[in-house]
């Protein structure tokens, strides 16, 4: 059976490297004696599959992965399939959040078909970001000269060799939903395919250069025909980490 996880990285952990997250899992899973599948091979790993990296130093309240579990007490597919899924949803939900560290919370598990990847099916994320510094109306004409641009072109070095690209067609939505002590948030929809736009590379493509203190990934996006919906549309458990102070 498949399972997709939805966790929170809120906190001090966000300064954890997303290597050092994945290995945080594979500990976590067999602290907490939930029964993983391996692969084959000389070096067999646990079947685990995250979405897309979350850039170092960066919360997020929608990571993803997903886990290839055998038969154990999570594995009953009548249960799931039925009332009894909830509590046997929530209840491994609070085992894996017990034998996971501070910032790191499960808040939804269900299980899934085995299709796509993540990194694949994942096509926009959405970020929010306090940038200080800056008052109200410097930040919506900011917005606005973002928005109205035909391209945004930028140089950068892939490999060696520069590559020219123009962002502007992964700009799907950007928006100042608020204002912050030392500045203002801004939320922005950013598409991941063939690669993921960076809150950072958009902050700085763009005269003036703004740069945020904090950003933080809310949502992940798969394509549904002409909607979006998330990955897993699980309830959501509020998550007891993500109320402490970072």
């Amino acid at each position: 059976m498949r399972i997709r996880i939805r966790f929170h990285k809120k906190g001090k952990i966000r300064f954890t490297s997303h290597r050092d997250v994945a290995r945080i899992w594979e500990r976590a899973f067999r602290r907490a004696g939930i029964a993983v599948a391996y692969s084959q091979g000389f070096s067999p790993r646990q079947k685990l599959s995250f979405g897309l990296a979350l850039s170092t130093g960066h919360e997020s309240e929608a990571e993803f992965l997903d886990v290839d579990m055998v038969e154990d007490r999570f594995c009953d597919g009548e249960a799931w399939a039925d009332g009894r899924g909830v509590a046997l949803g929530a209840e491994l939900v609070e085992t894996l959040s017990a034998a996971l560290p501070v910032g790191i919370d499960v808040v939804a598990v269900a299980p899934i078909e085995k299709g796509d990847s993540l990194q694949q099916a994942v096509v926009t994320c959405t970020w929010s970001m306090d940038v200080d510094d800056i008052d109200l109306a410097d930040a919506e004409a900011w917005v606005a000269d973002v928005l109205s641009r035909a391209e945004i072109v930028v140089e950068r070095e892939r490999k060696g060799k520069p590559v020219i690209e123009d962002l502007r067609p992964h700009v799907h939505a950007l928006d100042v939903t608020g204002i912050t002590e030392n500045g203002v948030r801004l939320s922005a929809d950013l598409g991941t395919q063939p690669r993921a736009l960076r809150p950072s590379e958009l902050l700085t493509a763009v005269d003036p250069p703004l740069v945020a203190r904090t950003v933080c990934r809310m949502n992940q996006w798969t394509s549904q025909g002409a909607d979006r919906e998330e990955p897993l549309t699980a309830p959501v458990i509020p998550a007891p980490s993500a109320r402490l102070p970072a």
